[in-house]
């Protein structure tokens, strides 16, 4: 098969890519390559398989319209997994126009290349950031999210609809992924499990919001990686349950799908980080804040439909993700 991977120099992108090349598959991954965090970061994840023969590396932003439009013009992919987004909740606050650019111009340009060369199917991520002001946990698919708490989430929800006209249009199979908060080795430093650890590296306090009563549906990078390959290899197809009497937002009568790609296991904060100083042996100081503009208290993830489809459900503990996490971050960062 062969794949093409937007934001592939990113956490998931690149650990896609590897297990992709180390299945067969060829691989052609873009990156912008912005400085939102380290590029060198990005540049050391791109060098962990940038040799492999069957690997293309382009540097492209996906908002630009002419280059993403000659990009499909030149190759013929099999399918496209979309994991270029401006990132980060809080960062929308600060700057928005970030987010109108890569979320909306950048996947509106996908979907269009995907349209004209007529790819097998587009799997793209969006966020459990949808879910915005809704309470009722554990979140499913099936619910309303028409109510998103920040940008970034709104941009996501977008994403969906925009793929479901496409699907409905064009006959474009697409596939929504919601990602419920994710960690592990080669993670982004802006996410909290990599603030956490150097700042109890360093001996300095680490900012715990709502003063630490927030649960998460931590999920551990190798499990997102095996969902979204299976996603993948599972092109979307019409369901021909749906009916518009009793509309239901993750299936439709066009070929797409939204699947929630979780933990299923909801973790309070203070146990995240009580587990990390373990794998640290050192005790944390925090820095008790309240809560921050566009966050949610408690995120958990029902991915019922996600394995019957695929027959995956995630499955890593906390306790193993973190101690993978911590081995990592100190070789990367020769943390003696």
């Amino acid at each position: 098969m062969h794949v093409m991977i937007t934001g592939v120099a990113g956490f998931i992108g690149s650990t896609l890519a590897i297990r992709l090349l180390e299945r067969g598959d060829k691989v052609y991954g873009i990156d912008n390559m912005n400085d939102y965090y380290d590029v060198n970061l990005k540049k050391a994840r791109l060098a962990r398989f940038s040799d492999n023969k069957n690997f293309i590396f382009q540097q492209l932003d996906i908002a630009d319209r002419a280059g993403m439009e000659k990009l499909f013009k030149d190759n013929k992919f099999d399918a496209v997994m979309n994991l270029a987004a401006q990132a980060g909740v809080r960062y929308s606050i600060e700057n928005a126009a970030a987010y109108v650019d890569a979320n909306l111009v950048g996947f509106g340009n996908i979907l269009e290349g995907c349209r004209h060369s007529k790819v097998s199917h587009l799997v793209f991520a969006s966020s459990s950031s949808v879910y915005g002001a809704n309470t009722k946990l554990p979140f499913s698919e099936h619910d309303n999210v028409d109510h998103p708490v920040s940008l970034y989430a709104a941009s996501k929800k977008a994403n969906e609809l925009m793929a479901h006209s496409y699907a409905h249009l064009y006959g474009l199979p697409c596939t929504g992924l919601r990602f419920f908060t994710v960690y592990g080795p080669w993670g982004r430093p802006d996410m909290a499990l990599f603030k956490f650890a150097k700042g109890i590296i360093e001996d300095t306090p680490i900012p715990v919001f709502n003063h630490g009563k927030m649960v998460r549906d931590f999920t551990y990078i190798d499990d997102i990686v095996e969902g979204v390959i299976r996603t993948i290899d599972k092109t979307a197809q019409p369901d021909a349950k749906w009916h518009g009497d009793k509309p239901d937002s993750a299936t439709s009568y066009a070929p797409y799908r939204i699947y929630n790609i979780g933990n299923n296991n909801p973790v309070e904060l203070m146990k995240y980080i009580h587990v990390l100083e373990d794998c640290l042996g050192k005790k944390a100081k925090m820095d008790m804040m309240p809560m921050q503009a566009g966050d949610v208290p408690a995120t958990y993830a029902n991915t019922d439909a996600l394995e019957v489809s695929v027959g995956f459900k995630p499955a890593t503990s906390v306790e193993t993700g973190i101690a993978r996490f911590v081995e990592w971050y100190k070789s990367y960062h020769d943390v003696k």
